[in-house]
């Protein structure tokens, strides 16, 4: 990279200020060089093809087309266009998907001036850059249980399914034919090995990691 080759900046986000915030920080930064905006990921596409950029920073949390869509879709079609994930939202889910969808970096948008023009330039070199938040929600990602390691029986599988589906206690008894005790029990095992505060999270993780037919 030299003062007459810029690296080439595509911004991706839904808000209007926030491109506005980005292109002011890079207009005003020599070797970068902003060459197209876009407001969605489906744009991010078309203009990506027109506007050939060296790197992209994508918005992760967007109507229509979401930014790890939206990467993994530009990484296979311009393999060397590099991705940074720019977003508000620090989430050991959103990390894992950006990552695996292909970006190189994750930046939580408060990211100093400096540091994003540190990370775009090591984009452009093919190194990673990740934000301290979103690797520590990567570890913690990492370490949380697999679904096979909450070893649940048949049953409170299917006391849980009934759970996730909103039943009460009185009505989970009805659907299996067991007493009020006995669900009762179930419940506060499923809590327990889940580790689990109360039900609604207990269903949460069912759903996320697909414990229940």
């Amino acid at each position: 990279m030299t003062e007459t080759h810029p690296i080439r900046v595509m911004i991706v986000d839904d808000h209007a200020v926030v491109r506005s915030g980005l292109r002011f920080f890079l207009l005003s930064t020599d070797d970068i060089e902003l060459v197209a905006e876009a407001s969605s990921g489906q744009e991010a596409l078309q203009l990506c093809s027109q506007a050939h950029p060296d790197v992209v920073l994508m918005d992760m949390v967007m109507p229509g087309m979401d930014g790890a869509q939206a990467t993994r879709m530009i990484r296979q079609d311009h393999p060397q266009t590099q991705v940074i994930a720019l977003t508000s939202f620090q989430e050991g889910d959103l990390v894992q998907n950006a990552l695996q969808a292909g970006a190189i970096g994750y930046l939580l948008k408060d990211v100093p001036i400096d540091e994003l023009a540190q990370a775009i330039r090591a984009a452009h070199a093919g190194r990673s850059t990740l934000a301290p938040a979103a690797a520590q929600a990567l570890v913690k990602a990492a370490t949380q249980p697999t679904p096979q390691d909450y070893n649940l029986t048949e049953r409170q599988k299917e006391v849980l399914a009934l759970i996730v589906e909103g039943l009460s206690n009185i009505e989970i008894g009805e659907q299996l034919v067991i007493s009020p005790a006995t669900v009762r029990y179930h419940v506060s095992t499923i809590l327990s090995k889940l580790n689990a505060a109360n039900r609604a999270e207990a269903a949460a993780l069912a759903v996320k990691y697909h414990l229940t037919d």
